[in-house]
């Protein structure tokens, strides 16, 4: 599988340029909805390792909850993460929710765990201009800050969302029970809160916000995505960019997240 999934890569994932890992202008992204009771996912969370540590690709794990009454409940999974998934759907128009699902760019999605399919949905992205709008993001002085600039050529898209995925880049789980019971898994770049920071309307734009209202307990790693359409019907992603930061004091983010969980 390790083998595949490397020549693949050589092979299909063709970016202009060059990133690497941490750069804050990621090539794609790729948005993996997984869960710990699902037995075909496990496949799918190691190719969105691999994506991960290839680098060229902002990849989001996001765990979900509906197969919670199969024996085991997910111990990362959000219903905001499942509603993300299922709005997806809606804006697709074929309902298919389902795991391991990926969704590239926020358009084409994809079984999660079909190596071939997923770098073609990749490459068909990138074909088709791939994240075109600059953005930029810093957290300094217990703020996040993002920068999106004005596309040089016009877009398809030109009015969206801005969002900030708070995520720990790696969370490993011993799973109890269920169809993956006896499994150790490892998940990257696990998405634990989501915060709309505001519209964007084509022009230069900033967004600021306190960090302790976007970043989670335990959180290493932050990304910010410019998105068409609305949190409840998504669109094609725009542009992206994320960065490492430092784990916020816990007793603080908390107490926030004891009176909001997500």
């Amino acid at each position: 599988m390790r083998i595949a999934l490397a020549a693949l890569l050589a092979g299909c994932l063709t970016w202009a340029g060059g990133a690497t890992a941490g750069d804050q202008a990621p090539r794609g992204v790729v948005e993996l909805f997984t869960s710990q009771g699902c037995s075909s996912c496990p496949p799918a969370d190691r190719l969105a390792g691999e994506l991960a540590h290839d680098g060229r690709t902002l990849v989001l794990t996001l765990p979900v909850d509906y197969w919670d009454y199969l024996g085991w409940k997910d111990t990362l999974a959000s219903p905001a993460n499942t509603a993300r998934q299922r709005a997806y759907a809606l804006a697709r128009g074929d309902r298919k929710v389902y795991t391991p699902q990926i969704v590239v760019n926020g358009g084409e999605a994809t079984v999660g765990g079909d190596g071939a399919a997923v770098m073609g949905a990749i490459s068909r992205a990138d074909a088709a201009g791939g994240l075109a709008l600059p953005v930029s993001l810093k957290v300094r002085d217990g703020r996040v800050e993002v920068a999106v600039s004005a596309p040089r050529q016009p877009l398809a898209h030109p009015h969206a969302e801005v969002w900030a995925f708070s995520f720990e880049r790696a969370r490993e789980v011993q799973i109890g029970r269920g169809e993956n019971a006896g499994r150790t898994a490892t998940y990257v770049n696990v998405v634990r809160h989501m915060t709309r920071l505001g519209a964007w309307d084509g022009a230069d734009a900033r967004f600021a916000a306190p960090a302790e209202e976007v970043l989670s307990a335990g959180a290493d790693g932050l990304a910010v995505l410019v998105q068409s359409g609305t949190g409840g019907q998504p669109g094609p992603i725009l542009g992206a960019a994320e960065t490492e930061i430092a784990v916020l004091d816990v007793t603080t983010t908390a107490a926030r997240l004891a009176r909001e969980p997500y």
